[in-house]
């Protein structure tokens, strides 16, 4: 009611301020002296007609179920390339059950998301669509729960559109996330294998848009969606073939978006790109990750700990070296060395045990700095009374990896040198 009400006419509709609901009621403006009675009906006389043209629409779509109208998808092209969105369509529900594995749907969910699979979408083929574009999704749902589909499988099927612009509702439902993602994946890569991303003057298939919603339904939904794994699920399905470069442009293309929208969300742009350097592709727990290392990036705790890590990057920066070369703890010549060792381990065992932990978010930072503690002061010794650059060659080399290893740590979690301060 209130689309036909705005699209066409431009009325203002009129809502029950106590409850919202919708009153019988509407407000226009006449340009000029007017005689209201003679506007006020001929306004009326012209909704009544267009109500009436959308009632036709609506019953003539519900002479019969949602999924007969998506044949008709094949008339509606989504890209030269890749084809019509019937084509699109069936790509989605290719890959809407691999996607559900990804993502560790229970088998309840996974069945609901494929029984809606073959339904998103298809009311873009109805004559009440075609009419309201705005529309699309909102009658999917309206006509898959009129065609006998549950409640949770009509709600999925709209939920496969959102988020439809900037501030709208993102999808909820695990079978509706898995739609909205599977369907955003599909037109990343398929697009910008065929046309390339974005420029800065001109992005005529809305790819930001599509980038900024694929990430904003995963950090709500707070799925463990890894952008490298989904890319390729949706290349394989793809009508063209998918280059790695094209897969790489889709990740970095994202990962900008990514960045925006963590930054928008009030994040300190330092720690967000301190994140996104290790962790761009898996969108949940880069924010997870973020909103962790934004409440201690102040703390002097955390500024022990970075300084920790800050001389042995620096030390090992440019030196020579097999940078995969193993610690040998014989070749130890001093407590200090064997501390640091010890307190690296330690360390590490700590984000392994993370990694494995079912209950753990991916985040890990908190886990990181924590287990990070324990080598402030081993680190400290070790430089106070350990000389780097021994003579010896395989003294000096081995001194080299440990702080290497000590180093690397924080690898696959966060890049302390975009940090301030580091």
């Amino acid at each position: 009611l209130v689309t036909v009400m705005r699209k066409p006419q431009r009325y203002f509709p009129v809502e029950d301020p106590a409850t919202g609901k919708l009153l019988p009621y509407f407000v226009t403006v006449a340009n000029g002296a007017c005689d209201e009675d003679v506007v006020r009906k001929g306004n009326e006389a012209v909704l009544r007609a267009r109500y009436a043209d959308a009632r036709f629409f609506y019953e003539a779509d519900l002479k019969k179920p949602l999924v007969e109208f998506r044949a008709g998808l094949e008339g509606i092209t989504f890209q030269k390339k890749l084809g019509s969105m019937l084509d699109k369509s069936k790509r989605v529900e290719g890959v809407v059950p691999q996607l559900c594995a990804a993502l560790k749907l229970s088998a309840d969910d996974s069945a609901l998301a494929a029984e809606a699979a073959p339904l998103a979408n298809a009311d873009l083929a109805t004559s009440m669509v075609m009419e309201f574009t705005s529309l699309a999704g909102v009658m999917g749902r309206y006509y898959a729960a009129a065609s006998g589909a549950s409640e949770a499988v009509a709600r999925a099927t709209f939920e496969a559109v959102l988020p439809r612009n900037s501030g709208d509702e993102v999808a909820s439902s695990p079978a509706g996330v898995s739609l909205a993602l599977a369907d955003r994946l599909d037109s990343l890569v398929g697009l910008i294998s065929v046309v390339g991303a974005p420029s800065a003057t001109a992005d005529p298939f809305a790819l930001r848009r599509i980038a900024y919603g694929l990430v904003q339904t995963a950090i709500a939904a707070d799925v463990p969606l890894d952008l490298r794994e989904g890319c390729a699920l949706a290349a394989a399905s793809q009508p063209v073939e998918v280059s790695e470069e094209a897969i790489d442009s889709a990740l970095t293309f994202v990962a900008r978006r990514l960045e925006q929208l963590l930054v928008d969300s009030g994040n300190p742009i330092e720690s967000v790109r301190a994140v996104l350097a290790e962790r761009s592709e898996q969108p949940a727990a880069a924010a997870a990750a973020v909103a962790q290392l934004a409440a201690r990036v102040e703390s002097e705790g955390f500024k022990e700990v970075m300084a920790a890590y800050a001389r042995p990057t620096r030390i090992i920066r440019g030196k020579e070296g097999d940078a995969g070369a193993a610690v040998d703890p014989a070749l130890f010549e001093t407590d200090e060395e064997r501390a640091l060792h010890a307190a690296v381990g330690e360390v590490r065992a700590a984000l392994d045990a993370a990694d494995s932990s079912a209950s753990s978010s991916g985040a890990r930072v908190d886990v990181l700095l924590d287990a990070s503690v324990a080598i402030v002061a081993p680190t400290a010794a070790f430089f106070e009374n350990v000389f780097v650059m021994a003579e010896d060659e395989a003294i000096r080399a081995n001194r080299l990896a440990l702080l290497r290893e000590a180093a690397d740590l924080p690898k696959g979690v966060l890049d302390l040198s975009c940090l301030p301060g580091f």
